[in-house]
């Protein structure tokens, strides 16, 4: 399948009070902003009016952690956002166990103070950042960002961080950097399950550069208008909401830039199944599965629907041009 950078996946912001008229309207209006090239600026304008339609509450559980309105286009869904319980209490982070709960339970023992990131490989300016310094480095920004796993099931999460792109100039890749690897710490005191045979560790994640450079790709140091709990990453994570979610890799610590397509921690154990763009893509089935619906939690109810699928999990507008021209079953 060639991809069509088109509007089709567009799932913009809606209102509970806005008309099915309306609606079919404002997707109307859209096509024809994007066809004039418009549709960032009309984008961003929507994802301001969603940030202040939001109104999360803060959590009261850890430190406050708070970031200023984005100006990327997609920054900002209108979807419901997803119960902080359930988004801290339902997730993969295998250093800590397989069950979706052991996170949750087993993360206590994570050290995130003092914490550093060391930036290496094919880039002018190689050095080791605190996490103070990351914290310090841009300003930090809402983003409330749709969340698909490769399971199938999805969230909405507001997320606190900035755009990877600004520590990438700060470190000025050489020309000949074509991909940036993503480290997780590997502690087996702290960590319980690591050296466990499910995969092999450290966890690796990785992207092509021009995706790390996307505005949409965030360093990430919060969530719900705190710092990260430690099951979530903490204390600084990735998130890339145009792909599974086992792309976002957890608790880095070192960005390698190198030339070659690194190895990642998924594709290593299961090539067949975890191929290295895992772009959300409902056309592009899991070997096991359908791709072409996702349950998203908080949405739990006997009767309750499953959802379809957005191509790209929604961010075609935004991402699609990054793969013109390839074939996404190949590439998958």
């Amino acid at each position: 399948m060639l991809i069509k950078t088109n509007s089709s996946g567009l799932n913009h912001p809606l209102s509970s009070d806005i008309t099915p008229q309306g609606i079919y309207q404002g997707r109307r209006d859209l096509i024809k902003l994007m066809a004039s090239g418009t549709a960032g600026a009309a984008l961003a304008g929507w994802a301001g009016r969603g940030a202040l339609a939001q109104g999360v509450p803060k959590p009261g559980k850890l430190a406050a952690l708070t970031g200023g309105k984005s100006a990327a286009a997609g920054a900002v869904t209108m979807e419901k956002v997803t119960e902080y319980k359930d988004a801290t209490t339902y997730n993969n982070f295998y250093e800590f166990g397989t069950d979706k709960a052991d996170p949750a339970k087993n993360a206590a023992t994570l050290p995130v103070k003092p914490w550093s990131v060391a930036v290496e490989g094919l880039v002018k300016n190689p050095r080791s950042f605190s996490l103070e310094e990351l914290l310090k480095l841009s300003p930090q920004e809402e983003r409330i960002y749709r969340l698909r796993c490769v399971e199938g099931w999805s969230m909405v999460i507001p997320w606190v961080g900035y755009s990877l792109s600004e520590l990438i100039k700060k470190v000025e890749p050489l020309g000949s950097a074509k991909y940036v690897e993503f480290i997780t710490l590997a502690d087996p005191k702290t960590m319980p399950f690591v050296g466990s045979r499910v995969l092999e560790w450290p966890y690796v994640e990785a992207l092509r550069l021009d995706e790390a450079m996307h505005p949409l790709a965030l360093l990430t140091f919060g969530m719900y208008g705190e710092v990260l709990p430690n099951q979530n990453g903490a204390p600084v994570r990735m998130v890339v909401p145009w792909k599974y979610g086992f792309k976002s890799g957890k608790s880095i610590v070192k960005i390698r830039f190198t030339d070659k397509e690194p190895r990642t921690a998924w594709n290593k154990a299961a090539a067949q199944e975890y191929g290295f763009y895992s772009n959300v893509n409902p056309l592009v089935d899991h070997p096991r599965w359908s791709q072409a619906t996702e349950r998203r939690i908080g949405e739990d109810g006997l009767f309750a629907k499953k959802r379809k699928t957005l191509m790209f999990n929604g961010y075609e507008a935004q991402v699609g041009q990054l793969y013109a021209g390839m074939d996404l079953k190949k590439n998958f």
